[in-house]
Order: C-alpha cells, then structure tokens, then sequence
C-alpha cells in the first residue's frame, strides 16, 4: 500500500508541472499577445502662418459668384507651402497656365501647385481647361496645407487629363483617373470630356459633405465626405492606411475641424489651361 501511494503521489506531481494542472510551466509556455502591425501615422505640420485672404474680397459677377481670377494677374492665389507663386506658373491670354517640365509631378525647380489664398467650406467651383497632348494635372478641394508634402496628401482631387495619350488614363479601376473622376476612387460617367487643345467645362459642388462633379455641364461623380462609403473608398485606393498612413489620416478627415479647406491646380509637369474660374459660395 505505501508503494502505491508514493506511486500516485508522484503521478499527481508530474500532472501539475506538465500539462495536468495550471501550473507555473503552463503559465510560462502561454503565447504572448498578437503584436500590432498596424502602420504609424507619421507626424506632421499644417502650415498657419501663411498668407490668406477673405473670399468677400475678391468681386462678384452678376449670378453672386466670386470671380477668383481676374484674367490679369494672380491676385489672390499663391504657391501651396510658399508665399509666392512658382515661376512654371504664368498668364498668357486671359489663363492661368502651367508650362510643362517634362520632369513629372512638380519635377520642375521653378514649379510645385498653386491654391486659391481662401479656404472654403460649401460652395460651387466652376473652370474651363484645356491640356496639350498627353497632359496631366488636377483640380484639388478641401485643401490643408502640410509641410513639406504635396497637396493632394489632403485634398480629393477631380482629375484632368488628356484621356487618349497620358498612360494614367489606363491605370487605375474602371476610369477612375481619366477626366473629371474623383481621382483612384470614382469613375467619371458618362466621360464626356474633349480631347487636348479643345476647353472642357468642370463645376464641383460641395455642400455639408456632398461632393458632384460636373463636366461639360452633366453630372458624373457623386459621393459623401465623412462618411461609411468614403472610408471605404479610400481602404480601397492608393491612399489607404497600408499604402500610405498619412494621406489616409489626413484624407479621412479632410477639410479639418472646420471642414474647410483652398481650392488648388496641380503642377504635373505638364501644359495646361485655366480660365473662368469663379466660386459661389453656398449657406
């Protein structure tokens, strides 16, 4: 009897320093918690000290619709991330133009994009453009501008593109970078738009997160800021939180707390045509 005892004495203690009981072993051999992957926002700055001005500056014309442009000089606009307009930028007949680098998006040491010097909030944006064979730019809205990064890192962008001769018209899903799309997100439908050296018509409404694009005067994008389906467009873009952590954050929530932001051109490197441009700003 006292063999047998001592037998299963010995058989509990090994239960407990094994896998039996819940022993220090079995406690120490527990896997650790999953480690996050998730990818860090990077820090940045907004830029405040740069100059602004009041929209109620510049003059209406006769529908109330602020014309930001004067045909004559860039009164009212400015460089993004500097005080001055970059030299690539100049007026020639009544447009803004951006003469083409051929060194890609603001490859050029005299360029980089250009915003209207006053942020908006609801609004309608009207503008002709035109592009030269196999150009590229865009036309950017809610604009913050963040230190050192470009201005699309913040800004949904309506793309204007030369359709038939710039690659990126092909990349992409279904479209969503030729003309007039939201860009990498929505496809402009119908694409209506004319081909280089001819004038092509955009209107952007945005009104409490409400965003239609216009082109040739037909509706061919419409989504909602600040929204499910926004999030889910941009998890599935370029400008995902995998992709790229600061655009996301910074698109996400873009307009900032006051959901407001410039009106920008891009510089792409290529010749392109603005003119006409007016605001009207909706209450």
């Amino acid at each position: 009897m006292k063999k047998s005892v001592l037998l299963a004495s010995a058989a509990v203690m090994m239960c407990y320093f094994t896998s039996c009981g819940g022993g220090k072993k079995t406690e120490e051999a527990a896997p650790a918690a999953e480690a996050t992957t998730e990818a860090a926002v990077p820090e940045y700055k907004l830029m405040t000290e740069l100059p602004t001005v009041d929209i109620t500056t510049f003059p209406k014309d006769k529908e109330g619709r602020y014309i930001v442009f004067d045909g004559k000089t860039f009164n009212g606009w400015r460089g993004y991330d500097r005080a001055d307009v970059p030299g690539a930028w100049t007026i020639e007949d009544g447009c803004i133009k951006i003469s083409g680098s051929g060194a890609g998006e603001a490859g050029a040491s005299n360029g980089g994009d250009i915003i209207m010097m006053s942020k908006v909030k609801n609004f309608e944006l009207e503008m002709e453009w035109k592009v030269a064979k196999g150009s590229n730019s865009g036309i950017f809205y809610l604009v913050q501008e963040v230190e050192g990064q470009p201005a699309y890192i913040s800004a949904p962008e309506c793309q204007v593109l030369d359709n038939e001769n710039h690659p990126d018209a092909k990349l992409g899903k279904d479209g969503n970078r030729k003309s007039s799309s939201l860009y990498d997100m929505i496809p402009a439908k119908p694409q209506n738009s004319k081909p280089f050296g001819e004038w092509n018509k955009v209107k952007i409404m945005c009104y409490k997160g409400t965003v239609v694009h216009y082109q040739n005067d037909e509706p061919v994008v419409e989504y909602h800021l600040w929204t499910p389906q926004w999030k889910e467009m941009l998890d599935n873009s370029k400008f995902s939180k995998d992709k790229w952590p600061l655009a996301y954050e910074l698109l996400l929530n873009c307009g900032g707390a006051n959901k407001e932001g410039f009106i920008g051109l891009q510089d792409h490197g290529d010749d392109v045509w603005f003119r006409n441009i007016t605001v009207k700003v909706l209450d």
